[in-house]
């Protein structure tokens, strides 16, 4: 496949498109010129889907999804779509159906779990003084402190809704593990990783911001993906 390949990042929790900016950057560098970055409510599994599809639906030719954290659960239900070539994990949920990310936390739950907060408006919020070192421990004081003020707080109730028909197990995949994240335990990575069957599966020492901390590991696999499919 060509660089005009469509690439499409999906964005997790606590964080919004912005969250790729360092993956866009290189990706440009590297001569891709078709790349979106969605921006989802985080208001439910099915909104956040949805809004994903409508933007694969935009791309004339195929597309590659890019999913981040629980980004990885919106393609595990978006991703089916006849123009979607492949599908990229980066330290993120891979739901079978039935699973939710919150039922696959709660199987193997994470170091920082204690560091979520839920506010009276049913948002759920990584605590600010601990976002660095649960979401970022890799990144410098300067990049946590903006991630931990700017972050895309999800509703908790997102975190209980469950995949239906798991476009990983329909579509080729990549998986990237990170082997310090605090976010989603590196055993439910890994586990997640070997059933789907994945392409390539690589690990970084990285936290769970790998996104922000390896950009030009995570687009190596990107790349990998677009010239495979």
């Amino acid at each position: 496949m060509s660089k005009s390949t469509a690439i499409v990042l999906v964005h997790g929790f606590w964080g919004g498109a912005a969250h790729w900016a360092k993956v866009i950057t290189e990706l440009s560098k590297r001569g891709y010129t078709s790349l979106h970055a969605v921006e989802m409510p985080l208001t439910s599994l099915a909104d956040d889907a949805e809004r994903v599809r409508k933007m694969v639906r935009q791309q004339e030719g195929p597309v590659v999804l890019v999913g981040h954290s629980y980004g990885g659960a919106v393609l595990s239900e978006a991703g089916d779509l006849p123009n979607v070539a492949g599908l990229v994990y980066v330290a993120a949920f891979a739901p079978d159906a039935g699973e939710s990310p919150g039922g696959i936390t709660q199987e193997d739950p994470p170091v920082a779990a204690p560091n979520l907060a839920p506010d009276s408006d049913g948002y759920l919020w990584v605590k600010p003084d601990k976002f660095h070192e649960s979401f970022c421990q890799d990144l410098t004081a300067d990049e946590a402190l903006v991630m931990a003020v700017t972050q895309k707080a999800p509703m908790a109730s997102t975190f209980g809704d469950a995949v239906t028909a798991p476009a990983w197990k329909v579509k080729p995949t990549w998986y990237q593990i990170s082997s310090r994240d605090n976010m989603i335990a590196p055993t439910n990575q890994a586990r997640m990783s070997a059933r789907m069957n994945a392409r390539k599966v690589i690990t970084l020492d990285a936290s769970h911001a790998s996104l922000a901390s390896h950009p030009v590991e995570i687009c190596d696999l990107i790349e990998e993906a677009v010239a495979t499919v």
